[in-house]
């Protein structure tokens, strides 16, 4: 099996990107985001979605050369509308004034419409709190869950993510997804055959199954049962309702590269500590400490840093039967 470094994989990334007709900026900022999902040994949304994005690019799905379009109504308010191309320049381009708005004003939010699937919610908050900043984040995907006690999926995946700056470290970062597991970990266990493990999806009746086909026809669970679909439908709210993006029920599928862009949304909402605690950074510290201290509890993303610092030092195996299905869909 090949190992690319991850200098290779990002260069592979943008220029897949730009062959398929991705502008130079979203190329640069997709092909940073591939990286870093590597890096991160998140393989699943890095060269193995690198497919999709560019499938979406040759159908039209996703703009490569649109121009996001920032404002600023408010002194704590930022609007960001992707036109419906990545949701990652439309970030990279706000980022800035989220940051400035937020240190002026102690809390402010971003929100973005017309946009795309983000990736790695995790890393625009990590990005954030690398600022000295507190980063909580949501987005909507179309849809593949029932709202409790439905059959019909209304909701997506339906992610969000939290991080707090660290003094002298990298940031704490919480990366979750609302269903059971993530939608690419679902489609990968079907498409290797025998039966999913219990709790991750129904079937369009909406019972309990592992049967991939019925799955996939039918709704994903949400974790924690009703719980899970209400936070899922909080996402929705936020990425979706406040942001002025389309719902998750109206947003057409990234499984398929035909239809309409999906036009989802991201909400982003940034605090700066100094405004409402002095001493947060200390105080902090000391429940993480607290934590690590008991037996067998680890702070979220060690495991994540942990890859991050191998793949840097060894680089990142990569299926080759990957970079055929990459190669070839990038000459069609």
């Amino acid at each position: 099996m090949p190992i690319l470094s991850l200098d290779e994989i990002e260069t592979l990334a943008r220029r897949k990107l730009a062959a398929c007709g991705a502008g130079d900026i979203a190329a640069a900022s997709v092909a940073r985001s591939v990286r870093r999902a590597e890096e991160d040994g998140l393989g699943s949304v890095g060269l193995g979605y690198l497919g999709t994005y560019l499938s979406h690019l040759r159908s039209g799905k996703v703009d490569g050369r649109a121009e996001p379009r920032v404002e600023r109504p408010r002194a704590g308010t930022v609007l960001a509308d992707a036109g419906h191309g990545f949701a990652h320049p439309a970030f990279d381009r706000a980022s800035a004034v989220l940051v400035a708005a937020a240190r002026e004003a102690g809390t402010a939010t971003l929100a973005i419409r017309r946009s795309y699937s983000i990736g790695v919610v995790g890393h625009p908050v990590e990005d954030i709190a690398a600022e000295g900043l507190i980063a909580l984040a949501f987005t909507n995907s179309p849809a593949n869950m029932a709202p409790w006690g439905g059959r019909k999926p209304l909701f997506g995946t339906n992610p969000l993510a939290f991080a707090a700056p660290r003094a002298g470290k990298p940031p704490l970062v919480i990366d979750l997804a609302t269903t059971q597991v993530a939608k690419v970990t679902l489609t990968a266990a079907a498409r290797r055959g025998g039966p999913l493990p219990e709790g991750w999806a129904f079937d369009a009746e909406g019972r309990p199954t592992t049967d991939p086909a019925a799955a996939l026809a039918g709704s994903m669970a949400p974790f924690g049962g009703a719980k899970g679909a209400m936070l899922a439908l909080i996402v929705e709210i936020l990425a979706a309702g406040l942001a002025g993006a389309a719902f998750s029920k109206d947003a057409s599928p990234y499984a398929r590269a035909d239809g309409p862009p999906p036009g989802v949304g991201q909400c982003i909402i940034a605090f700066d500590p100094s405004a409402f605690s002095p001493d947060f950074p200390e105080r902090i510290e000391g429940l993480f400490a607290a934590i690590a201290a008991q037996d067998g509890a680890r702070l979220p993303g060690d495991r994540r840093l942990s890859a991050r610092m191998t793949a840097r030092a060894h680089g990142v195996d990569v299926d080759p039967e990957l970079l055929a299905q990459i190669e070839e869909i990038s000459a069609a």
